[in-house]
């Protein structure tokens, strides 16, 4: 019944299907009339007028986008962003560490050094000068003729010196120590070389062939506390160097915060007893017959400035090897160290370094293998210096500030022969 009456009701409404079309044409035509618009696109005027009009709505619009979007980006980031903070800080910390531990250190290594003068324990160390690089050449007491040999090739003297440290900021210094009996004659032999010369540094440390290592970790460490250089180098005192040309191969890894430049060897550990070089703790470095690692040959190498604080920071516990490369290699191998080989750094006596600096390719320091120097430095240095020497003007007039090599003012011109 109740289906029954439902569908009597519904038919009693429902339009007839002629009626329904009827009115559906009739809207139709109303609405095309009144409009007046059939697919018809808008004149160019009007859409002007029409943004003239809204155009600080659309402005405001915009802005509201945009600051939605960034405040969106922001949210995105904001935990990177923390993260970078964090680190950042975290960084600015450590260093500050390294600074404050690198000052405390200083000012201990100039205060215990009763050799030092008096003048330098008073310098403020935090308003020091900046220097390029600062060398210190590794000599003896029984070295008086090799130093003399240096100083009248390589090395400047007298007003010359002063004005290579105040122009150039290179420093050069014979480093040296104290002998077992201190006050004895061969200290007083090296200070009235000084008083002559003005030309040493002389370290807290007893001198001894096999305490090489102990005066290489002095000499860093005393000089970077003296100094404020971007490098230190250390050569012996019967190696030929171009002054010029190692001042340029420096500033070509100038940028580089640790950096260790050489020529990189890996001999082998000699174990037997009674041979020149021979390594008492062969046993740390594996079966007998094993080679060291990767490092600098001791004639002449360089460290950065963060090597040279991070041996003064750490020398009461960086341990020392029979050979004093070794040593210094040791102290950088386990760190995030650059070693850079340059053979420019090892040039052999003539022909061969006569022959590279023909060829444009000028020698940094010039030796003889076979005698870990320039056999018989005295008598042969000088024949060294005019064959193999860069032009006498050339530590004048190369600027350092440059760090490519192929400028002009960089350019390194060999000696004139006599």
């Amino acid at each position: 019944m109740y289906v029954k009456n439902r569908g009597e009701y519904a038919s009693k409404h429902v339009l007839p299907k002629k009626l329904a079309i009827l009115l559906c044409f009739a809207s139709f035509f109303a609405g095309m009339f009144f409009t007046n618009r059939m697919w018809m696109v808008p004149d160019a005027k009007s859409i002007v007028k029409k943004t003239s009009r809204t155009g600080d709505e659309q402005h405001v619009d915009c802005d509201m986008k945009i600051k939605v979007l960034k405040n969106e980006d922001n949210s995105s980031r904001g935990i990177s962003g923390s993260q970078h903070s964090i680190e950042t800080v975290d960084k600015a910390i450590s260093d500050l560490e390294i600074k404050l531990m690198a000052a405390r250190a200083e000012r201990e290594t100039v205060m215990k050094d009763t050799i030092i003068s008096e003048d330098l324990k008073n310098v403020e160390l935090t308003s020091r000068r900046k220097y390029l690089m600062v060398i210190g050449i590794n000599t003896a007491f029984s070295s008086r003729k090799r130093r003399d040999s240096v100083r009248a090739t390589w090395m400047p003297q007298g007003e010359k010196l002063k004005q290579l440290e105040e122009e150039k900021g290179i420093i050069i210094r014979f480093v040296i120590g104290h002998s077992s009996t201190s006050g004895g004659i061969l200290d007083k032999a090296i200070e009235a070389e000084e008083r002559m010369h003005g030309d040493f540094l002389r370290l807290q440390h007893v001198e001894g062939y096999l305490e090489l290592s102990a005066k290489t970790k002095t000499y860093f460490s005393t000089a970077v506390s003296l100094w404020d250089a971007e490098f230190f180098v250390k050569v012996d005192d019967d190696v030929h160097v171009n002054l010029a040309t190692l001042g340029m191969t420096l500033t070509e890894h100038r940028k580089k915060p640790r950096v260790y430049i050489g020529c990189m060897k890996s001999g082998p550990v000699l174990a037997r007893k009674g041979v020149k070089y021979h390594e008492p703790e062969y046993w740390k470095f594996g079966v007998v017959g094993n080679k060291y690692f990767r490092h600098a040959t001791g004639q002449l190498y360089a460290i950065s400035k963060d090597l040279a604080t991070y041996i003064l920071i750490n020398q009461d516990v960086l341990h020392k090897y029979a050979n004093e490369d070794v040593s210094l290699g040791s102290w950088f191998i386990g760190l995030d160290v650059e070693h850079v080989d340059d053979r420019r750094l090892c040039c052999g006596t003539p022909p061969d370094c006569e022959w590279k600096a023909q060829a444009g390719n000028i020698c940094v320091a010039s030796f003889d293998w076979k005698c870990s120097g320039i056999c018989r430095s005295v008598e042969r240095i000088m024949e060294v210096h005019e064959q193999c020497g860069e032009d006498k003007n050339a530590l004048w007039t190369t600027n350092f500030v440059q760090t490519t090599r192929s400028s002009n003012s960089g350019k390194i011109h060999m000696r004139e022969q006599a």
